[in-house]
């Protein structure tokens, strides 16, 4: 989907500290490179963001996530073979390649693969594949839902707004859920019912 010209531009900005805005299956997402504490910074500083609030890592496959996860379990396997791609957000204990910058020094993160192309395309850019993640808004404000909020909303301040070509997102957060020793903990309910 994406043009090479295009894929050049945004492997750029994300090599050189910089923020994208991009369509998901769910909300519009600003994301960067998760080695590049600068430009986590700049996420934060973007929305206002309380630096308790952590960042959640995607992909557009389970593989290239694996690395920052210490294991997944059995019940954390199954609902990956069920949900990914799509809206569910899991909560997993941390590896030590997950910054404590990311997490806000929580030993958990969050992964989550979205069902959307032009994402999966933005992913392929870039040798590590994984994105440090939020919604775009501005904190305590809805998430964009289309190209022209994402410019209205944080436009200014991010270093490039990728095209939808055509992808919408549904509009509903993805399901956020903890995976742990004593069973599932949902964190948030979206569309994806555990």
């Amino acid at each position: 989907m994406l043009t090479k010209e295009e894929q050049e531009k945004i492997k750029n900005i994300l090599e050189n500290d910089g923020v994208i805005a991009f369509v998901t299956d769910t909300v519009w997402g600003l994301g960067c490179l998760p080695e590049s504490e600068k430009a986590v910074k700049k996420i934060y500083d973007i929305k206002h963001r309380d630096l308790k609030k952590p960042l959640i890592l995607m992909s557009h496959d389970i593989y290239p996530l694996i690395k920052y996860v210490s294991e997944i379990s059995k019940e954390g396997q199954k609902l990956i073979k069920q949900h990914f791609p799509g809206a569910l957000t899991l909560v997993l204990n941390k590896s030590n390649e997950t910054p404590d910058y990311i997490t806000s020094g929580l030993n958990t993160v969050g992964i989550r693969v979205p069902d959307n192309e032009v994402f999966a395309d933005i992913c392929k850019c870039f040798p590590t594949q994984v994105l440090a993640t939020t919604s775009a808004n501005l904190s305590s404000q809805p998430p964009a839902l289309n190209y022209d909020e994402a410019v209205e909303y944080i436009g200014n301040e991010v270093d490039y707004v990728v095209k939808p070509y055509g992808l919408t997102a549904n509009g509903t957060a993805s399901t956020v859920a903890g995976v742990f020793a004593d069973g599932v903990k949902i964190f948030r309910q979206g569309d994806v019912i555990i």
